[in-house]
């Protein structure tokens, strides 16, 4: 049944002649959540994505916690699975660094080693997908690496740089406009001025379809609670307290995660909205929030009275989040890479079905696969434009045409 829903939707589609076509070449750009933190995900379907940071990191570590061994396969690696399973062919890569801002991919600021904008020149890709540090998005003050100028300013500078591909030279002054604009973003006078020389991208295409992944409000940002470190090497991935100087009460932001969510929508739709060069951008956030507000996941109890991280107690709600409440959990990154799919192929999630292989291989029962599923459907739903037909493909279980709908913004 399965197989068959998803043969269905590629011929409704008009993909029945993708196979005699080249693979679709695409990138995923981003960080942590990208990669996926920990196994199952960071590591799966790792034999099948390229990891374009694997060699890097085999010159200088730098780039990576000694947990997180390469190759990664992370929530690429899911996304490639649903098209294998839907009898696509997509060439899977991948170029992430632990904690990195758009800005710091663009210029290059890990090291010497790790050429991550290189990574974006290195052949001409049919779609790639950018993906911002978690928080840097977000309005002034609203979070640590809050930088809403500095992530519209990249967000295009990629943008450009794959579509057009000419070299430039520049400074951060001229680029924001003023030194008082640069200096809004945290940078200081002399790095403001620092010249940036931005060689050509070569593989430069107007053709290629570039979005943004609009992420995830994060727990450890809205509820009370003590500063912990995750501890990977414990067996079942609690953090343990930090009972060093540093600890204590950690800095809130948010009042609900919805309020967080919805600082989030709302730049990327902005972002989406004033450079029309964008394909689009992928609303894994409020697939996030949708699960919340419909109370089909784990939307409290993260804590406990004295702020301290509470395990998940067996057969209890779906968790989105991972030990840290800042990175996904598999089930997260199983949800996220379903919208990934949905957006990217305009199949719908539910054609994978109960059944669908990389929720087994993670440790997903069917019936929470299919759970999350429901949700990127409907969340792909919501954010569609819809044209002329897309309620009968709707109907039949196919979603075509996604574009995400920057006027929608939901409420706090």
């Amino acid at each position: 049944m399965k197989r068959s829903a998803s043969l269905l939707a590629a011929a409704a589609l008009g993909l029945s002649s993708a196979a005699l076509a080249d693979p679709v070449a695409i990138l995923f750009v981003g960080n942590s959540y990208t990669f996926g933190r920990v196994d199952p995900v960071l590591s799966y379907n790792a034999a099948n994505v390229h990891d374009l940071t694997a060699a890097f990191n085999a010159i200088s570590s730098a780039g990576s916690n000694p947990w997180e061994p390469h190759p990664w396969g992370g929530v690429p690696g899911i996304f490639k699975q649903f098209t294998v399973e839907s009898g696509l062919d997509y060439d899977v890569s991948i170029s992430a660094r632990n904690a990195a801002t758009l800005r710091g991919q663009f210029l290059n600021t890990a090291n010497a080693a790790w050429d991550l904008r290189g990574n974006v020149a290195s052949q001409v890709w049919n779609t790639v997908v950018l993906q911002e540090q978690s928080d840097a998005a977000l309005p002034a003050g609203f979070g640590k690496n809050a930088n809403l100028g500095q992530f519209n300013a990249y967000a295009d500078q990629f943008e450009r740089f794959i579509h057009n591909g000419a070299a430039q030279t520049y400074t951060e002054t001229q680029l924001y406009g003023s030194l008082a604009a640069c200096q809004a973003t945290g940078a200081s006078t002399a790095t403001c001025n620092t010249v940036r020389n931005i060689p050509a991208n070569p593989n430069a295409s107007a053709a290629t379809k570039v979005y943004l992944t609009d992420t995830w409000a994060r727990p450890d940002m809205v509820f009370a609670h003590k500063i912990t470190t995750p501890d990977p090497t414990t067996s079942d991935g609690r953090p343990i307290v930090d009972t060093s100087s540093a600890g204590g009460n950690a800095t809130l932001y948010y009042a609900t995660l919805a309020a967080m969510s919805a600082d989030l929508h709302a730049s990327f739709a902005a972002k989406a909205s004033s450079n029309p060069q964008f394909a689009g951008v992928i609303p894994v956030g409020d697939a996030f929030q949708l699960a919340v507000d419909q109370g089909l996941v784990k939307t409290g109890g993260f804590y406990d009275a004295n702020g301290v991280y509470v395990p998940d107690p067996p057969g209890g709600p779906i968790n989105l989040w991972w030990s840290d409440y800042l990175h996904a959990s598999k089930y997260g990154s199983y949800l996220d890479a379903l919208v990934q799919f949905g957006i990217i192929t305009g199949l719908s999630p539910l054609a994978l079905g109960a059944d669908e292989q990389a929720a087994r291989d993670l440790g997903i029962s069917a019936a929470d696969a299919l759970t999350l599923q429901r949700i990127a459907a409907q969340e792909l739903a919501i954010a569609a434009v819809p044209e002329p037909g897309t309620w009968a493909l709707l109907a039949g279980g196919l979603l075509f045409g996604i574009r995400f709908a920057p006027k929608r913004r939901r409420s706090p």
